[in-house]
């Protein structure tokens, strides 16, 4: 007769449990990882009532935590698979490029951030979840290597703003700024195919200075880099626009001085200046193709993703 070994569950049932009292240790940290991003992807799908010091979303993070975890304490015996399991799902989120480690880190930095008291908690952004649309098109879109582009950022550079002088520290936005100037005055908006989303190159749009948003955003960006600015781009339900990383709150108060009284004057006039605060306090200003002045107000505020140009 054949013997047929009978599996040992108990054996493989003790391999992959945890001494206590490092399981509860381990259960409640992978508590707070898998929290977070579960977190961000409900705020972002859920209503918001507004209540007050956002006590609905701290309610929603209390909730989340307590149910969590009595699920994970049910998986106690095989709390080392599931954080193989965890560290395997953001290995593969990091190497495609959508939700890995670093989304996590950020994103644990933007609660903590939101949640604290901050003045301004409509300028911040949470949402880096879902990817970003076409993402590696534009990536290799934005050529801004191409001789031609770095030629017509320099040409608009020479065009704008040269004689503008005492502002050293400033003199690379002052730059950006003349080519935001030279492309959103020659800007013409034109649809994409019916039925399909056309991402034209930057230097592709630098012919006629036409396209639609993410045409102008690839084009902005690219001129933008090729000078030394920092871009990225917004990407909100149906419309991608650019921003330029301004600095800390100290620039933005000269940045703002500059637009209103020397570069934009007329443009600007009585008008308020509109810019993202990220996790990190840095200072984003709106760089739409719809904006007459670096700053103008939003076409579309809820933002759905960032890609940052570094």
């Amino acid at each position: 007769m054949i013997k047929i070994k009978k599996i040992n569950f108990q054996g493989i049932k003790q391999k992959f449990q945890v001494a206590k009292p490092w399981d509860d240790v381990i259960i409640f940290v992978l508590n707070i990882l898998i929290a977070i991003p579960v977190f961000i992807i409900l705020h972002q799908n859920l209503i918001n009532p507004n209540w007050p010091l956002n006590i609905d979303r701290v309610v929603l993070f209390i909730v989340m935590i307590v149910v969590i975890q009595v699920l994970l304490r049910f998986m106690r015996t095989i709390i080392l698979f599931c954080i193989i399991l965890y560290f395997l799902i953001l290995i593969y989120g990091s190497t495609i490029g959508n939700y890995g480690f670093n989304s996590v880190f950020e994103d644990y930095n933007s609660i903590m951030y939101t949640m604290s008291d901050n003045p301004y908690p409509q300028d911040i952004i949470i949402a880096k979840l879902l990817p970003f649309p076409s993402k590696s098109k534009i990536i290799n879109a934005i050529e801004y290597q191409n001789p031609k582009i770095r030629n017509f950022a320099i040409m608009a550079t020479s065009k704008h703003f040269k004689d503008i002088k005492g502002y050293s520290d400033y003199r690379t936005i002052i730059q950006c700024f003349a080519v935001f100037k030279e492309i959103n005055n020659r800007w013409n908006y034109v649809s994409d195919p019916k039925g399909g989303d056309y991402i034209a190159t930057a230097t592709e749009s630098l012919l006629y200075f036409s396209g639609d948003c993410d045409d102008h955003s690839i084009l902005m960006a690219a001129s933008i880099k090729a000078i030394g600015g920092t871009p990225r781009l917004i990407h909100t339900k149906g419309h991608i626009y650019p921003e330029i990383l301004i600095g800390t709150v100290t620039d933005l108060e000269k940045v703002n001085f500059l637009i209103k009284n020397i570069l934009f004057v007329n443009e600007s006039k009585e008008k308020k200046l509109f810019y993202h605060v990220d996790e990190r306090g840095q200072i984003w200003m709106n760089l739409d193709y719809t904006a007459r002045y670096p700053g103008g107000p939003f076409l579309s505020e809820e933002i759905l993703g960032a890609l940052t140009l570094n």
